[in-house]
């Protein structure tokens, strides 16, 4: 028996999140479906580094199975290719050590959140690319997004369905790029609360928007209270775009910039 890592990308517009549930169309299922077929086996269960909730992308997502199969990596990636839905890719695929282990293993996950600022929305960015009509103030969502860094309490942007043990991360980055009429947000931490990238962006947008002063993200931070938060924004413009895994070389991971440029032809400074 050994353990195979899988890096995908898929376009979530269309599934019901990553972790597999009854009677809905999610990745998990999808990607696992696709296993059986390819290794003819009954059941290949999987475990994946971040689980992405309904309408949320991924870039690089990291995936770990045990199998007795042995394949060449090359056929892994073209294999399951063939039996998977068109929104879903196996990017590259390695052997690795059998205590290696896709979310436990992982020291930091990367989001980036895609947003569209312009009077009227984009018919084809559509589930790809948040979107606000407003003009937003950038200098003020950055001095908003430096009262979040560190280790906190996130209460107040978790999700009421989140199972999470404990609300407090550590939020290591949250970075803002302008590119024309785009900006790109990178939020990066040791883990993250459910609805907690989307909470935050709901905030920062209050800022950016003029209706809140930067100033009030730390309060509503500090008060760990979601009632006193910005609505959740849409799913549409968030990506899992990177898993560090310190301990484990070899394998082929891009950064968050590098993802984004490949697959979304957007150049980062990051």
């Amino acid at each position: 028996m050994g353990r195979i890592v899988l890096g995908l990308a898929y376009d979530g517009s269309d599934w019901h999140g990553w972790q597999t549930q009854p009677d809905r169309h999610t990745l998990q299922d999808a990607l696992q479906d696709a296993l059986a077929r390819f290794l003819a086996q009954a059941a290949v269960p999987t475990v994946c580094a971040g689980r992405t909730d309904t309408g949320v992308h991924a870039l690089q997502q990291v995936v770990h199975l045990d199998t007795a199969a042995e394949r060449r990596d090359e056929s892994w990636v073209r294999g399951l290719n063939a039996l998977l839905p068109p929104s879903v890719r196996v990017q590259w695929a390695r052997p690795v050590a059998a205590d290696f282990h896709a979310r436990f293993d992982a020291r930091a996950r990367t989001y980036l959140y895609l947003l569209h600022s312009a009077p009227v929305r984009s018919p084809i960015l559509r589930g790809r690319a948040g979107w606000v009509h407003d003009a937003l103030d950038g200098d003020a969502m950055r001095a908003a997004a430096g009262l979040l860094l560190g280790q906190h309490d996130f209460s107040a942007f978790r999700s009421s369905q989140c199972q999470a043990r404990s609300p407090v991360r550590t939020l290591q980055q949250l970075d803002i790029q302008r590119q024309g009429d785009f900006f790109i947000f990178r939020f990066c931490a040791n883990a993250f609360l459910h609805h907690m990238v989307r909470n935050l962006m709901g905030c920062l947008l209050m800022v950016g928007r003029g209706r809140r002063p930067p100033g009030w993200v730390g309060e509503v931070l500090a008060g760990a209270d979601r009632r006193r938060a910005a609505a959740t924004f849409m799913a549409d413009g968030l990506y899992l775009a990177h898993v560090a895994y310190p301990h484990a070389p070899g394998l082929p991971l891009e950064t968050a910039a590098q993802a984004m440029r490949r697959h979304m032809g957007i150049p980062l400074s990051w």
